[in-house]
């Protein structure tokens, strides 16, 4: 019996770390990770290099300055609404054949690794169903994909941006689509019900298990 009790305090403690450590992999802004000046400038100095063409790189630049100024050291939460073009947009440093769709898939298979390096992942991945059920105004409409990819800090979305390896893929996405790229706070998040109900009553029903194995123990405990 207390070789079993060492062992589920041992697993206990072993999963308790585990979870603290992804924890904080996930919200570095909780122990002080807010971008600073010299990291701001790092930043601005790769994008200004980036294939990224004009006009986007100007206007780009004034915002992640403006964006990265303000940062509370919070999780980011980056809305991508994509459409593709009907054919590769031409631009120095970008490709030059392919097609739009493969184009971007080959984007996204090199990209994705370097999401998780630095902490990220894309929680929500769609595609679209059809137009804008509200309005029909061409700029709102003909969505093809949603995207909503979750980064632990600005500073974390930046790491990316700015990792060579994601300044020599980048112009596929741009080559390929047009994309509204929007970084978010969330204000309410609620897991998908089943799920809900599942993280409520699992920890419940091993918690009654365990007090009824208690019980049974000490009643068939020598006295």
């Amino acid at each position: 019996m207390k070789r079993s009790c060492r062992l589920e305090i041992t697993l206990a403690a072993l999963f308790l770390a585990a979870i603290a450590l992804t924890w904080a992999w996930q919200n570095p802004g909780a122990f002080g990770s807010r971008a600073s000046q010299a990291d701001i400038d790092r930043y601005i100095a790769v994008l200004e290099k980036s294939h990224v063409p004009e006009p986007e790189r100007a206007t780009m630049i004034a915002s992640v300055r403006t964006w990265l100024a303000a940062d509370d050291g919070k999780p980011v939460y980056m809305l991508n609404l994509m459409r593709y073009y009907n054919e590769l947009r031409r631009f120095p440093g970008g490709p030059t054949e392919g097609k739009p769709r493969d184009v971007n898939q080959r984007y996204e298979d090199a990209a994705i690794p370097l999401l998780m390096k630095f902490g990220g992942y894309p929680q929500y991945v769609s595609v679209a169903q059809g137009g804008n059920l509200i309005e029909g105004r061409p700029e709102l409409d003909n969505w093809d994909r949603v995207l909503f990819v979750r980064y632990p800090s600005r500073r974390a979305v930046m790491e990316v941006f700015t990792d060579p390896r994601f300044v020599a893929i980048v112009g596929d996405k741009l080559a390929s689509l047009s994309v509204v790229l929007t970084p978010t706070t969330p204000e309410l998040r609620i897991p998908e019900l089943p799920w809900l109900l599942t993280a409520i009553l699992l920890p419940l029903w091993l918690a009654i298990g365990w007090w009824r194995s208690a019980r049974f123990a000490r009643a068939l405990a020598p006295r």
